[in-house]
């Protein structure tokens, strides 16, 4: 588990309603992190943002952590219809 996931996990779990609605997975594909964020349906949107902006931010600050650590990482928003 790398820093990049805790950092996710954390900005996410503040953003929503629900924090305990969020959660974080991490999987390792061809030298890159890849994070997904899933939440419940009435905090979807809070994480996208406006013309997802908020989620644009969180990339950004999930590859600055990476970069930190010398590693690459995405950030995926997963919608799940419940």
């Amino acid at each position: 588990m790398s820093n990049v996931k805790d950092l996710v996990e954390l900005i996410c779990r503040a953003l929503v309603d629900y924090p305990d609605g969020i959660t974080v997975s991490e999987r390792e594909h061809r030298e890159t992190i890849r994070i997904e964020v899933t939440s419940k349906p009435v905090d979807f949107g809070k994480l996208i943002g406006r013309q997802g902006r908020t989620a644009a931010s969180v990339r950004l600050l999930a590859q600055v952590e990476a970069e930190r650590e010398g590693i690459r990482a995405t950030v995926d928003f997963l919608d799940t219809v419940k």
